[in-house]
């Protein structure tokens, strides 16, 4: 990370045009030829490699980090820091290594007199055991979920098990895909009569209007491909009381925006198309919700069911499908997909479908091919029951796609590899496919590839009107594993030339994976690293159930010694007693199974204080104490990320609790208060001004760290009760004395983060509204826009009501009102509307609106007489403030305004008595 290190990463040459633009006119005319057009600069004729590198070198070290980035390779994908760098290192150190793994090793024996040991017993997916080994440490991963623990033994033994492993995991896949490809193209029910085949099958539930009869298709759009310009149009049929479904490609601009708007469900209502109907009709009627939305109306469906039943609500329609015409013109292969409407042979291949999976449906479940778990009720999973009646898990997926991923399950257990690498990672590609081949695949319309896009784009199980199915072709990319990262060699060559004997991936340390509760397991280690479920967790306990129907009965044959069910009763979730009891527990054993000069990382993301106190709490009754805090960034810019986020995560350092230091809460306060201070001080100096890592809500969440190490260096606090305090209940609003030690943290890091440029001292005799305003243009002009982030900046200046300063609330729009927005609204009103900053907002609405400065400069006089020349500095100092945004491209609403404040602000220095 270092800018040796950076030009040593560099691999990527940056743009000639980019080069010219952050030259010097002076650089300009050394480097390139003159006259050279900016839009496509040439160098002088001559200019040598060497001399092409110096270029490079001095406009890469003019870029940001950020910027560095986008042209260097990953610090894995280079051999390491130079011979200069390891001397530097081992003589500061007293090591002697030449490698990471080594530098690992020494430091563990000096420190704990072996190898460290690294656990985590909330895994996941298995990154930090995996990392954990691949720097050299030995690393244990558990988690009370199979599915996660199979998730890390994949990572440490497919990923990290070298190139051998790899060859034989591909070789695996690959006979394993071909014998279901055969299989189906045997069975002949993915082809049609031209020869072609099928990439993509689309179908939607239909329901019968209430009010008029007609069986109506469901779906929010009928756009099918926006880059094929491809719709479906509903044709009624007056005969049957029913709807054609047209497929059209190539259509112009006015019919995509018919097809968009023209979906039959809307704002979770049916919109019936029917020309001489058009009610919109609940989907709660329909689903025959009598009562409320959690009424379970609908027919429950039995295992047998396959496919609705004629009386059931949601009938499943095929109303597309996309084939791949492949044909030779010449030596040139020619590829070409047509969207079509299912004819009469289609539907004939549907049933065929039908009654092959009807054929072994009794043997793929007893053989655990298919799923023949129940659906067990809770947060997530009883929506199954109340959208659709859906019981069982593979009721979630359409025959055509229980018969092609049932295939894939009867060839792997057909196969019964010796080595668990294949039958594991052949196991998880399968399960792949089947995220992204259920009812509950969206069709994804954008981009270049119009495709069905993944169960889980999101941490819930959404059902769906319409949804995408996949066949053997369009699963390919799905089934088959990216092993190109592990392909990737060192940019440089010498590097290469020694590399190429060595399999660096081979994780050469003792790595263990295995499903566990973290209240339970019994192996000693010397750090724990650890990213625990929080107050609102996700509820993977009951999404991962969806995967380990699929394959527990896998499971058992693969590691006789695991359990093969959720845990769903152990997991820890809520925001109760009950949780914060199970996380004692665990960290209890964490830290009982920690060497005593062993350590803890915990990493935490959370904007709520009640939930900062649980945590302290929790920490405090385990043993451990808070001996340091890191923010990092941790989010990217993400569709996904959307809402209320923050980009950064508090990294608390734990270690056990030695002190028999007693305090008393009013002696915390003067404490917390210096903690803060010092940690957001660390973290600004770190921070880019001008390209900010952090937001206010990130050192609001630093601040909530600086607390808690407070709070955890002492033994007793006041004859504090920690087991009462973490068993009891809580009544709704109730602040225990911890979180109001932490919602000071917060209040002093608000007051303490004054926006850049402005007076420190004019700031700190700002009332909390006008705080909230100015220190929320700041995070504005930064593009932050999440209501989120103005939730918590409230929060942290006490404030219950903001709403009137802001021009928009909605999610990820949020921003503040300009002077011209505000007009005279709330002027004088208690609060806000009467505090010097919305006095000079109307003061620039008056200049603007009489286009004259004196007028504002008038209202300033008239409004606050006497208090005006004593006011004036604060004034001016408010206005300079605002004025700034004249100029900042992402907020264009403040131009004018801005530029009047800028006059006003000029107008107020010059006046005299």
């Amino acid at each position: 990370m270092d800018d040796r290190g950076l030009e040593r990463r560099k691999s990527k040459l940056i743009p000639l045009r980019e080069l010219y633009q952050l030259l010097q006119p002076e650089e300009r005319d050394q480097w390139f030829q003159p006259g050279t057009p900016e839009d496509s600069p040439k160098l002088k004729k001559g200019t040598t490699v060497d001399e092409r590198r110096v270029l490079q070198l001095l406009v890469f070290n003019r870029l940001s980090y950020d910027e560095k980035l986008q042209y260097c390779d990953r610090p894995e994908q280079i051999d390491g820091p130079s011979e200069q760098a390891w001397a530097e290192i081992n003589a500061h150190l007293g090591t002697t290594a030449a490698c990471l793994q080594d530098l690992v090793r020494g430091l563990g024996e000096s420190q704990f007199g072996h190898v460290p040991r690294v656990g985590d017993t909330f895994c996941g997916g298995g990154s930090i055991p995996f990392e954990a080994a691949r720097i050299g440490c030995e690393a244990y991963g558990s988690d009370l979920s199979p599915v996660a623990a199979l998730l890390t033994w994949a990572a440490l033994n497919v990923i990290g098990g070298g190139r051998e492993v790899v060859e034989q995991v591909q070789k695996a896949q690959r006979t394993i895909y071909e014998a279901v490809d055969r299989q189906v193209s045997e069975w002949k029910i993915e082809h049609n009569e031209q020869g072609w085949r099928a990439d993509a099958y689309l179908y939607c539930c239909e329901s019968v209007c209430p009010e008029c009869g007609w069986r109506v298709p469901l779906a929010p759009s009928w756009v099918i491909g926006e880059k094929t310009r491809c719709i479906a149009r509903l044709e009624p049929d007056e005969t049957n009381h029913q709807f054609h479904i047209r497929i059209q490609s190539g259509v112009t601009d006015a019919e995509m925006e018919q097809a968009k708007s023209s979906g039959t469900v809307r704002d979770n209502n049916l919109v019936c198309p029917n020309p001489h109907c058009g009610q919109s009709i609940p989907i709660s009627m329909l689903r025959n919700n009598r009562h409320s939305d959690s009424d379970n109306g609908l027919r429950l469906w039995e295992n047998d069911d396959l496919a609705p039943r004629p009386e059931d609500v949601f009938q499943e329609r095929l109303y597309c499908i996309r084939w791949v015409e492949t044909y030779c013109d010449g030596d040139h292969v020619i590829t070409e997909r047509h969207y079509l409407e299912p004819d009469e042979q289609d539907r004939q291949r549907e049933e065929r479908v039908l009654e092959l999976l009807c054929g072994r449906f009794r043997d793929w479940q007893e053989q655990g091919y298919i799923p023949s778990s129940k659906i067990e009720p809770g947060d997530e999973t009883t929506r199954l029951m109340r959208e659709r009646g859906w019981t069982h898990w593979h009721h979630l997926f359409n025959p055509r796609q229980l018969l092609i991923l049932g295939c894939f399950y009867e060839e792997l257990s057909s196969k019964a590899f010796v080595d668990n690498h294949c039958n594991v990672a052949s196991l998880l590609a399968i399960n792949r496919c089947c995220d992204y081949n259920a009812k509950l695949s969206r069709w994804h319309p954008h981009g270049a590839n119009e495709k069905s896009e993944q169960v889980f784009s999101n941490q819930a199980l959404n059902t769906l009107f319409n949804y995408g199915s996949r066949t053997i072709i369009s699963l390919r990319p799905t089934y088959f594993i990216d092993w190109s990262v592990l392909n990737e060699r060192p940019n440089n060559e010498q590097a290469q030339i020694e590399k190429e004997s060595e399999d660096i991936f081979i994780l050469k340390h003792h790595a263990v994976a295995e499903p566990k509760d973290a209240r339970t397991f019994n192996l000693k280690q010397d750090i724990w690293i650890t990213d625990p479920p929080y107050a609102d967790a996700i509820n993977y306990h009951e999404l991962s159930e969806f995967f380990l129907a699929w394959y527990k009965k896998h499971l058992r044959k693969l590691f006789p010694d695991w359990y093969t069910d959720s845990k769903r009763a152990l997991a820890i979730t809520g925001s109760n007693e009950q949780f914060r009891r199970s996380m004692v527990d665990s960290y209890r054993n964490l830290a009982e199974h920690m060497t005593d000069n062993g350590v803890q990382i915990v990493m935490f993301t959370h904007q709520d204080a009640a939930v900062w106190a649980d945590l302290a709490l929790i920490l405090w009754a385990s043993g451990l104490r808070v001996t340091a805090a890191w923010c990092i960034a941790t989010e990217t810019d993400s569709a996904l990320k959307a809402g209320n986020y923050v980009q950064g995560t508090v990294l608390l350092v734990l270690r056990k609790q030695t002190s028999n230091e007693i305090a008393f809460f009013d002696e915390l306060y003067p404490q917390v208060e210096r903690e803060v201070k010092a940690q957001l001080e660390s973290m600004l100096q770190l921070d880019d001004r001008d390209d900010p890592n952090f937001g206010d809500t990130d050192y609001q969440l630093a601040a909530y760290a600086a607390a808690l190490r407070v709070l955890t260096r002492y033994h007793d606090i006041e004859g504090f009760d920690i087991t009462y305090e973490i068993s009891r209940p809580r009544r709704q609003g109730e602040k225990t004395e911890v979180e109001k030690v932490i919602d000071e943290a917060v209040r002093i890091a608000c007051d303490y983060l004054v926006p850049a440029g402005f007076d420190s001292f004019i700031w700190k005799t700002l009332t909390p509204e006008e705080r909230f305003y100015i220190k929320g243009l700041e995070i504005e002009s930064h593009g932050e826009y999440r209501t989120g982030a103005y939730q918590e900046l409230a929060k942290g200046f006490g404030l219950r009501e903001y709403a009137s300063q802001l021009a928009s609330g909605r999610a990820n729009q949020a921003r503040l009102k300009t002077a011209s927005e505000f007009v005279n609204r709330n002027l004088g009103d208690s609060g806000f509307g009467d505090t010097l900053v919305r006095q000079a907002l109307f003061a620039i609405f008056e200049a603007m609106r009489s286009e004259d400065v004196n007028a504002g400069r008038s209202w300033f006089r008239n409004e606050l007489q006497g208090r005006y020349w004593e006011q004036r500095k604060a004034l001016i100092e408010i206005l300079r403030y605002l004025a700034r945004f004249e100029i900042n491209a992402g907020m264009p609403q403040w131009k004018g305004d801005a530029h009047t404040a800028l006059l006003l602000a000029g107008a107020l220095d010059n006046d005299h008595i």
